[in-house]
């Protein structure tokens, strides 16, 4: 995994000796507000597909003012300067541009919505990379063109797919017909050379399940060039061939987005990944999946301290947590710094407070000594869960398969199968589907900062939402509160009647059970100081009458 970085860059001043020693750069401009934008967020149809509206409806989501485009005037006041666009982002309020003239950041910084100017880069050449490109730690091997070990399931034969799906216990859902169907996701990479003629994805392309693309790195530009890993990721979700490699949502559908410069490690890209992020938002993703991180520059002053891994310091970051809170599950590779005695920790955007950041295991479930490690700065778990990211099996070069290693490969094999989740229980939030997912891990009992909640079980997850969905439609008896909770919680009944309280954990076997008269009790309280930190399901039952919580013990 290629880690990239950000710090705090550069504010340019309205001076005209500093303007004149600055070099042919990337800026990046801030812009002051909003206002006299033709858009408003009565009318969000305007500027979000209904897709975008219908996936914040379902999880109660306002429409905001950083919904609402960048204000096109101010847009054009940039561009009337002389200056090259680049790529807007209305959840910053900015623009990025390049320039060659001193002058035209003069220009540019007396305009009265113009807040500052922070530089960014060394504007590259553009290049098409034919060759292999790896991101750091990162590696194929074992190409093969025959056919694969055969591992035959009622859905699939997954050939070499087989083990990292099965690790997830996510076959069942494939045989139960979640497959991704209906669902999108949007991939945010460094590009996807073959992706549009490879084998893995011919049903991808015969179907239409290629909904678009588009590059923010060279806007207006191909995303079928410059690097393979796009394309490798795509595979461990998209990829149909039987008997040869099967991936986690064959039959979603996706967005190829190029946010990444391949050769060269930028401060832009932070703000590439950001306007990535609000495109996949408008045109309706459900999942984002980013096998990217950041962390050193070419320009070391720039470079991520640990301290900046605390879930509100970068860029990218915050646009990941800006993205989540748009309802989309976010997905991100923990990082492949696990060995590195000075800097073993996740980076950016995995450190988000929403965003779901992915370790890698081996086909045994030993964690990858690359796999980048936790805390936070701030002390949260990361990363959240593991998957298989060593020797993981992919698509290569002309039509061939291979196997890869890196947190790459983890985090798109658990994105597809996170998507084959949420499509069986659409009516969850992403964070219900994301904490569900985390619960479930082998490690959830007893998280820790190497394999966070451990290897989800995505089979016992789909049956802890399915319980709860059928929960919320049940007849409501009786309010608790708090949840999550400590070690209390109360509950009080909405008749004065006898009552039983049951608690199932997540593999359905009863650990709890009391019973009582309302008519004497009044908020029943629940000492449950014994139980470990983790997902129940708490049963109040009143005669013939039930009701079912989903309770969250931290």
């Amino acid at each position: 995994m290629k880690f990239r970085n950000l710090l705090t860059g550069l504010f340019l001043t309205t001076s005209a000796a500093l303007f004149s020693q600055v070099s042919p750069d990337c800026y990046y401009v801030q812009f002051s507000d909003k206002a006299d934008s033709p858009f408003t967020i009565e009318n969000p149809s305007a500027f979000l597909t209904q897709r975008a509206i219908d996936r914040r409806s379902r999880q109660q989501i306002a429409i905001e003012e950083n919904d609402i485009p960048v204000n096109a005037t101010y847009i054009q006041g940039v561009a009337a300067t002389g200056a090259t666009l680049l790529n807007p982002t209305k959840w910053l309020n900015g623009l990025t541009i390049t320039t060659t003239d001193p002058a035209i950041l003069e220009a540019i910084n007396a305009l009265p919505f113009v807040v500052s100017i922070k530089r960014l880069i060394d504007k590259p050449e553009a290049q098409i990379i034919k060759e292999k490109v790896f991101f750091s730690n990162e590696s194929i091997s074992g190409i093969e063109t025959g056919n694969a070990n055969l591992k035959d399931t009622k859905s699939y034969n997954y050939g070499n797919a087989y083990t990292q799906i099965n690790q997830l216990n996510g076959i069942p859902l494939h045989d139960m017909g979640y497959r991704g169907q209906g669902m999108v996701i949007g991939i945010l990479d460094g590009g996807f050379i073959e992706a549009d003629t490879h084998i893995a994805f011919d049903s991808l392309r015969a179907n239409g399940q290629i909904l678009g693309t588009k590059d923010f790195v060279y806007p207006g530009g191909n995303v079928y060039v410059e690097s393979y890993h796009g394309t490798m990721v795509l595979s461990t979700m998209g990829s149909n061939v039987p008997g040869q490699m099967i991936g986690t949502a064959p039959k979603a559908s996706f967005w190829l987005l190029h946010t990444e410069y391949v050769t060269t490690e930028n401060l832009l890209e932070e703000y590439n990944w950001v306007s990535g992020a609000e495109f996949a938002d408008s045109v309706g993703v459900d999942v984002i999946n980013s096998s990217l991180g950041y962390i050193d520059f070419d320009m070391p002053e720039w470079n991520h301290p640990y301290s900046d891994m605390d879930g509100q310091t970068a860029i990218v970051t915050n646009g990941a947590d800006m993205a989540a809170s748009k309802g989309i599950l976010v997905v991100n590779s923990a990082g492949n710094s696990g060995g590195d005695s000075q800097f073993p920790y996740i980076g950016a955007p995995a450190d988000g407070n929403e965003v779901f950041s992915i370790g890698a295991v081996d086909g045994s479930g030993s964690r990858a000594s690359f796999s980048s490690i936790g805390p936070s700065f701030d002390g949260r778990t990361k990363p959240d869960v593991m998957a298989m990211g060593s020797n993981t099996a992919i698509a290569s070069y002309g039509n061939s398969f291979s196997y890869g290693s890196g947190t790459s490969f983890s985090s798109p094999v658990t994105a597809g199968i996170s998507t084959c989740l949420w499509q069986a229980n659409q009516t969850f939030t992403n964070s219900e589907v994301r904490e569900i997912i985390r619960q479930s891990g082998n490690y959830a009992d007893n998280p820790d900062n190497y394999y966070g909640y451990g290897i989800p079980d995505y089979t016992e997850a789909y049956w802890v939402l399915t319980t709860i969905k059928e929960s919320r439609s049940s007849e409501k008896l009786a309010i608790l509160a708090p949840n999550p909770f400590e070690s209390t919680t109360r509950f009080t009944l909405l008749k004065d009647t006898n009552y039983q309280v049951e608690i199932f954990d997540a593999f359905g076997k009863s650990i709890f059970e009391t019973s009582g008269d309302k008519s004497i009790e009044n908020n029943i309280q629940l000492e449950l100081n014994t139980l470990n930190a983790g997902f129940y399901i708490l049963v109040i039952k009143v005669g013939e009458s039930e009701q079912l919580f989903k309770v969250i013990k931290l």
